[in-house]
């Protein structure tokens, strides 16, 4: 079955141009509504602790009817018509409630499109960064196409934009068919009891690395575009910086392939964390000089994008194929959910204490993630994958 790469990628294209257009820019339209830090954090946050539920609700619904495809047109619909709201009303409960409501379904459409992705992928799996860094690339045409228009026009035009590309998100999701190989699991395939995998220290310290990156990442993801003006930076430089931290993700991708079959994920995931670590405490400490903002942008390719192939791949190894859905929704709602969430708000609380101790809060935490791996990920004698 030819593998079809233009399909699979458009989605991924589209998919991240949302997240190019919601996370540096939604901060600064709250803002200019007259939102202060902690209600931007708290407002910013729910998309991340909305993927502790729906990737997990919607990895059963995939699970239990093998129609993921199915599941990823329903949810990108019900993402565009919850969104739709901020039209209405823009008090604090009413956009918590859309905030809430629109990211339930829109973030649970990743986790399972991974799995559609793999499947497709078969035997050729690690080619799976191949694919995956169109959504770098749809990121990085957002964010920066978005930054310079936005010196122009006013930021009130943020969530006409966001529904656009929403709609965008609808239409590539029905281009994909789903896939069903020989020696594949159904929904109602058997797999590794939950009570047994969940008490596999391995995988135990990968999910609590995971938690802590992210939480890593809820000050940048939050706040970044508000500390830079805080700097001076316009908003067609903040929008640079933060292609420029894709665009290194970008080259990752491109060779993560190659990293994987030279390295020990042990070894990846380490340097990843440290230099995790490193990033953090640049932006924290350093950002006034434009020299050091770019180094520390670029390590973006460590931060996420090394982390994240060597998840994808310590995924496959903890999951047989009938349970990989859960696997990649439980891996999401972890880190990316409940690691996000927990980042985005205690950034928030943070903030008008001090910026820079808001940086360096997220570089504790990236270290504490370093110290699980190191302590139970691919160390001799421990038995990483299940």
């Amino acid at each position: 079955m030819a593998v079809p790469y233009a399909r699979l990628s458009a989605f991924y294209a589209v998919y991240f141009a949302l997240f190019g257009s919601w996370l540096p820019f939604w901060p600064l339209y709250l803002q200019q509504l007259g939102y202060g830090a902690a209600a931007i954090g708290l407002l910013t946050g729910m998309i991340q602790t909305t993927r502790i539920v729906g990737p997990s609700l919607w990895g059963w619904l995939a699970h239990r009817t093998g129609r993921r495809m199915a599941v990823i047109r329903g949810g990108a619909l019900a993402a565009l018509i919850m969104f739709c709201g901020v039209f209405w009303r823009q008090d604090f409960l009413w956009l918590a409630i859309v905030v809430t409501g629109f990211t339930l379904f829109w973030n649970a459409m990743l986790a399972q499109f991974e799995v559609v992705t793999l499947a497709h992928l078969g035997t050729q799996a690690h080619r799976y960064s191949l694919i995956r860094v169109w959504g770098s690339l749809g990121f990085i045409a957002a964010v920066v196409g978005l930054g310079f228009i936005f010196d122009h026009i006013d930021i009130s035009w943020l969530p006409v934009i966001l529904a656009l590309v929403l709609t965008g998100i609808v239409i590539a999701s029905f281009a994909v068919a789903d896939v069903r190989r020989a020696g594949g699991s159904s929904g109602n395939a058997p797999g590794e009891s939950w009570s047994t995998l969940l008490r596999h220290p391995p995988l135990l310290a990968f999910l609590g690395s995971c938690f802590l990156l992210q939480v890593a990442h809820g000050p940048y993801y939050t706040f970044f575009s508000v500390y830079l003006e805080l700097y001076g930076y316009s908003r067609g430089a903040i929008g640079l910086l933060w292609a420029l931290a894709v665009c290194a993700e970008v080259g990752l991708f491109l060779v993560m392939h190659r990293l994987l079959a030279a390295f020990a994920i042990r070894t990846l995931l380490l340097a990843s964390l440290a230099l995790a670590t490193l990033r953090w405490l640049l932006t924290g400490l350093l950002a006034d000089s434009l020299a050091i903002l770019v180094v520390a942008q670029c390590l973006h390719a460590a931060s996420f994008a090394a982390y994240h192939a060597c998840a994808v791949e310590l995924v496959r190894g903890f999951f047989s194929e009938a349970r990989r859905g859960q696997g990649m929704a439980l891996y999401s709602g972890i880190s990316y959910g409940a690691g996000g969430g927990v980042g985005a708000v205690v950034s928030g609380l943070l903030w008008d204490w001090s910026p820079a101790v808001t940086f360096v809060f997220a570089a504790v935490a990236a270290l504490l993630a370093w110290a699980l791996v190191w302590g139970w990920i691919g160390r001799p004698g421990v038995q990483t994958t299940g």
